[in-house]
């Protein structure tokens, strides 16, 4: 069923997600390849995937243990044809998107000094990670009136319409994509959910829209979704993290237990305290005392 560790700063959260693991296979007889781990990055992957081959002694190589973008290249490399581009797609890189860009600007007869090119771009990643199409992004800037974001929503269609072309997707579609493939096809989306029964998230409190939905969907079916983090160590609100997405884990997942991992094994009391004593002003929060070990 639907967990929600809420994982101290230096309180072990990897351990905890790694023993989780160990333990589904070894005490529950979970087959490992129904589990799917998901972390933030390459980095932290590397580390879960060598702590889970050195705790589980058999099928260890079966637990899935990726970061998003990762698990969405491997779906849309077999089921992308859905949405009409080929398995063989090309991902663009911030140079390959800049060209790209500033052909678009060019061709439109824009000012680049206007327009430029990083701040398009920007915005339009925004948008990808809200799961905000160009159409939906046009409407809305029509019904503000609001001429200069109908104009970014018209290059924002047209880099789209480039991209798909060239057989090319940035790093925000294959989130946006891969949710995109779940919706349409229900079929894929089954195969993937009765694959992954039992889903883990690492840094949940760094999820952005498009990684939730996607989360959503996959344990739509089993409901085995365990989500680790810590609402106050979240950073990432400039690249679309919404803290607030941990904090209604419980409303999503009514039937959901809450654990508090409170032993911070990593600081001494004075740096602990001081950080409680400062994070305490925070509006939105899951409250917690962590003591120092």
């Amino acid at each position: 069923g639907p967990l929600l560790i809420l994982a101290g700063a230096g309180s072990g959260k990897t351990r905890v997600l790694t023993h989780r693991i160990a333990y589904l296979i070894d005490e529950k007889g979970v087959n490992p390849w129904n589990i799917m781990a998901i972390t933030f990055t390459n980095k932290a992957a590397g580390e879960m995937r060598e702590r889970v081959d050195g705790l589980v002694e058999h099928g260890a190589s079966s637990v899935w243990v990726s970061t998003f973008h990762s698990l969405c290249v491997r779906i849309l490399r077999r089921f992308i044809e859905n949405l009409g581009y080929g398995t063989n797609f090309t991902i663009y890189d911030t140079d390959d998107q800049r060209t790209l860009m500033k052909q678009i600007v060019k061709a439109a007869s824009l000012d680049p000094k206007q327009f430029k090119d990083r701040n398009l771009l920007g915005i339009i990643s925004s948008a990808k990670n809200e799961l905000i199409g160009p159409e939906e992004f046009l409407l809305s800037a029509r019904a503000e009136g609001n001429m200069r974001l109908q104009k970014i929503g018209e290059l924002y269609a047209e880099y789209q319409k480039q991209l798909k072309k060239n057989n090319a997707l940035d790093f925000d579609d294959l989130l946006m994509k891969t949710v995109e493939l779940f919706e349409a096809k229900k079929e894929v989306l089954e195969y993937y959910q009765d694959r992954f029964r039992y889903i883990m998230v690492d840094e949940y409190q760094d999820t952005n829209t498009a990684q939730f939905r996607l989360v959503s969907l996959l344990a739509a079916k089993y409901k085995n979704l365990c989500v680790v983090g810590d609402d106050d160590q979240s950073i990432y609100r400039f690249r679309g993290a919404k803290p607030e997405l941990m904090l209604g884990f419980e409303r999503d997942y009514p039937d959901a237990k809450k654990i508090l991992l409170d032993t911070n094994y990593r600081c001494s009391r004075q740096i602990v305290e001081a950080a409680g004593k400062l994070i305490v002003h925070n509006r939105t929060r899951f409250e917690k005392d962590i003591r120092a070990a």
